[in-house]
């Protein structure tokens, strides 16, 4: 599972989390319906919001949901899922973007990708998505050139940026894929003319999902000698912490103007999870518009310009689903860390993956699986979407017992008492979007 918005179950509340995993269900089975069990390996976080943004600008209706049957990871009970025109087009934008990425991985010859035969695996893998996203995407009328011709542009971009180069330039072409999809959900839900201020939130809300994603590689890429933006633009923490805060603005005041029949769930992902994604990203609470920290930490700067962490070290975004961030969600003693002590070279613990304990070509220790043997149950975990909705599993080369994402996180949860906007989304004061 991938993707920047990650929200802390707790602060969804019941009625919102259900929701939720009704957008979340509703995609991973849209892909399975469409294009098989393998496909729902591209589930992401993120993807989801194309099917949330159309559920809630439609007119209430039936069939927007469906009964899914008896899953194991639901504990063989059935469940009431997106379904629709807008988990298709969710299916669609995830497949051809997972497609690019692959290529892209590929063409850096990252990890087992170096490898001629994986390469040509991956390869053939990658095209065959691309293809099933376009059919899709033709189903509800999307056209996903306009997303293969911003990664195809993507390359180019990057591999003329150098030192001087605005950083806008290099994050334009994801901005215009997310805001074509964006915008498309308004056709969908019947409502053409929210597309324009929807094109605008995809838009900046691409340019976020970029920035995000190279400031949290950044040091790992730094060791690894590969491209990333900020490194090639010569851009500081600073001006992207910048950029980030004046991106998430915008997506606020863009949802203004998008009149929606039941916008809670996409207020609350959009504005406020946001907002929380671009803190834990840069390892801070505060704000990079003031020094003096606006948005609650203390001391936002640190010498050079360089953001620093707030007083009292690196806290973590709590309870957020996903894979522990810098410092972890967990204390290093403590009882409910997963993993034991938080390795920041090695942030999922095991190999270094996601499903725990990643892949190695050592042979495998007592009551470990061996490298193919481990591939075949990582396989298993995400074509059942096991490390997503589980509570526990077995990491598939480790065999130790793995949270799921959607186990009980240690938050307080206390994100607004004033209003309690985790609930209700509709008279919320403890943000600038005026929802």
């Amino acid at each position: 599972m991938f993707g920047i918005v990650r929200p802390c179950s707790h602060r969804l509340g019941e009625g919102l989390k259900t929701q939720w995993m009704a957008h979340l269900c509703g995609l991973c089975l849209a892909l399975r319906g469409d294009h098989g069990q393998f496909a729902r390996i591209v589930t992401n976080y993120d993807g989801l919001l194309i099917s949330v943004l159309t559920e809630a600008q439609a007119e209430r209706a039936t069939g927007w949901r469906r009964t899914a049957g008896p899953c194991p990871l639901r504990g063989m009970r059935t469940a009431s899922v997106a379904q629709g025109e807008g988990a298709r087009l969710a299916a669609a934008v995830s497949l051809v973007l997972a497609s690019a990425k692959v290529r892209d991985h590929v063409a850096d010859g990252d990890g087992l990708l170096a490898r001629r035969p994986v390469a040509l695996a991956a390869r053939r893998v990658a095209a065959s998505w691309g293809r099933a996203g376009a059919r899709t995407g033709s189903d509800v009328g999307f056209d996903t050139a306009v997303l293969v011709d911003a990664v195809d542009r993507q390359i180019g971009i990057e591999a003329l940026a150098g030192p001087g180069t605005p950083l806008l330039t290099v994050t334009e072409p994801t901005e215009t894929a997310t805001a074509a999809a964006f915008a498309h959900t308004a056709v969908l839900a019947g409502r053409p003319g929210n597309a324009e201020p929807l094109a605008e939130a995809g838009r900046l809300f691409g340019r976020l999902a970029h920035l995000l994603d190279a400031v949290e590689d950044r040091e790992t890429d730094a060791a690894s000698g590969a491209w990333n933006p900020l490194t090639a633009t010569g851009t500081s923490l600073t001006e992207a912490r910048r950029l980030a805060d004046d991106a998430l603005h915008g997506i606020r005041l863009a949802l203004r103007e998008v009149e929606f029949t039941d916008g809670k769930l996409a207020h609350l992902l959009l504005a406020h999870e946001l907002g929380r994604s671009v803190d834990r990203a840069f390892g801070s609470s505060a704000c990079g518009h003031a020094a003096d920290g606006a948005r609650g930490g203390a001391g936002a700067h640190g010498p050079g310009g360089v953001l620093a962490p707030p007083a009292g070290g690196l806290h973590p975004v709590e309870g957020s689903f996903g894979p522990p961030q810098q410092g972890g969600p967990y204390g290093p003693q403590s009882p409910h860390a997963p993993h034991g002590p938080y390795d920041p070279q090695n942030p999922y613990g095991g190999g270094g993956n996601p499903f725990g304990g990643g892949p190695s070509f050592q042979p495998p220790g007592p009551g470990k699986r061996g490298f193919w043997a481990g591939c075949a149950a990582a396989i298993g975990l995400c074509c059942t979407c096991k490390v997503c909705c589980a509570e526990e599993y077995e990491g598939p080369w480790s065999r130790k017992k793995r949270e799921g994402c959607l186990s009980d996180c240690d938050c307080d949860c206390n994100c607004c008492e004033a209003c309690q906007c985790c609930e209700c989304c509709e008279c919320c004061s403890c943000c600038d979007c005026g929802l």
